[in-house]
C-alpha cells in the first residue's frame, strides 16, 4: 500500500529533492535549504512524499502557479514504480490541494509521450512549449560593451537586483510568450530567481536605470554545468547588442569559472531569444509541454492511471 505524508523534516525534504533529480536529472534542483527557506514564506506550497513499505516511490507539489490565475500541480513517480496507481493517488491530493486554494485551472509540466499520455487520461491539454537549448563551453573571451551601457555584477552592488525587478524583470515578465501573465513577487525574485550574485549581470544606462539583465544559476549538484537564468532587456533599448552581450558575459563568466556547459529554456513562442541562442551557438535538446486542466477533475475518467 502505498501512503502520502507531507514533508516536515530537513530528512523529509532530502527524499523529496532525490526524487526530483531522479526524474528530471537534467536540470538544477534546489538545494534542501533553498526549498525551506521557499517553504517558509510560501505556507500555502504542499509538499508530498509517496511511500510504499518505507521506501519512498514519487513526490508531489501543489501551489499558486508563477502564471497568473491557475495552480500548479507537479507529481512525480520513479520509473520503477510507474504504472501502479501512485501517480493518480498523488495528482489528486495535488489537485484537492489547489482547488481548496479557489483556482479554477491546474496546471502541470510534462517532458515524454508517457506523461503527456497520463496528463490527458484526466483532461490536460497542451497550452505551450518551452524548449531547452544547450551550449558547449570553449574559449570564451569577455565580450565588448555596448554604447551608452556599462555591465556591472549583482555582487558589486546587491541594491541593485530589486531595482531589477521594477525597471526590467517586472516589465518583461508581461512580454513573454506564455499562456496567461507571469505573477511573480518582488520576494520571489529577490529569493528564486538568483542564486549567483556574482554571475548575474546588469547593464546600466545610468547609476539609476537599469536596462538589461541576464545570470547563471549554479547547480550544485553538477559543478560544471549552469543554467542560463532569465534575460531581458527594456524594450526601448532593444536592438542594439545588449542582450548578447550580457548572454556572452555569461559565457565568458562560465569559462573563467570552470564550468563545460550552460543550458537554458526558451518558451516555443520567444522566436527571438531563441534565433540569439542559436546565432551564439546554442543547440537544442528537450521540450517541456505545459498541460491545464478545467477544475475539478474527472478521476473516473483516468481510474487505473
Amino acid at each position: 500500500m502505498t501512503e502520502l505524508r507531507e514533508v516536515r523534516t530537513e530528512a523529509d525534504y532530502a527524499g523529496w529533492r532525490s526524487v526530483r533529480l531522479a526524474v528530471v536529472p537534467g536540470e538544477r534542483a534546489d538545494t534542501v535549504a533553498e526549498m525551506m527557506e521557499a517553504q517558509a514564506a510560501r505556507p500555502s506550497r504542499l509538499l508530498l512524499l509517496a511511500e510504499r513499505d518505507g521506501v519512498i516511490v514519487g513526490s508531489g507539489s501543489a501551489d499558486r502557479s508563477d502564471l497568473g490565475g491557475r495552480g500548479s500541480v507537479m507529481p512525480r513517480v520513479l520509473p520503477e514504480y510507474r504504472r501502479q496507481g501512485i501517480g493518480t493517488q498523488l495528482l489528486r491530493a495535488l489537485v484537492a490541494h489547489v482547488t481548496d486554494l479557489g483556482f479554477p485551472l491546474a496546471s502541470s509540466v510534462v517532458d515524454d509521450e508517457d506523461s503527456l499520455a497520463f496528463a490527458h487520461r484526466f483532461g490536460f491539454a497542451e497550452n505551450d512549449r518551452q524548449v531547452e537549448q544547450i551550449r558547449p563551453i570553449g574559449v570564451e573571451p569577455r565580450p565588448p560593451v555596448p554604447p551608452d551601457v556599462e555591465i556591472v555584477t549583482v555582487a558589486e552592488d546587491p541594491a541593485l537586483w530589486p531595482r531589477a525587478y521594477h525597471q526590467v524583470g517586472r516589465v518583461a515578465m508581461g512580454d513573454m510568450a506564455v499562456v496567461s501573465p507571469m505573477k511573480v513577487s518582488l520576494e520571489e525574485w529577490e529569493r528564486e530567481w538568483i542564486n549567483t550574485p556574482e554571475a548575474t549581470f546588469l547593464a546600466l544606462a545610468g547609476p539609476d536605470e537599469i536596462v538589461g539583465l541576464a545570470s547563471l544559476h549554479l547547480d550544485e549538484d553538477v559543478p560544471d554545468r549552469a543554467e542560463q537564468g532569465f534575460t531581458a532587456v527594456r524594450a526601448d533599448w532593444r536592438g542594439r547588442g545588449i542582450a548578447s552581450a550580457l548572454k556572452r558575459m555569461t559565457l565568458w563568466w562560465a569559462a573563467e569559472h570552470g564550468i563545460r556547459e550552460v543550458y537554458t529554456w526558451t518558451q516555443t513562442g520567444n522566436d527571438n531569444m531563441r534565433a540569439l541562442n542559436e546565432h551564439l551557438g546554442f543547440r537544442y535538446g528537450l521540450v517541456a509541454i505545459n498541460v491545464s486542466a478545467p477544475l475539478p477533475l474527472d478521476f473516473l475518467s483516468g481510474a487505473g492511471a
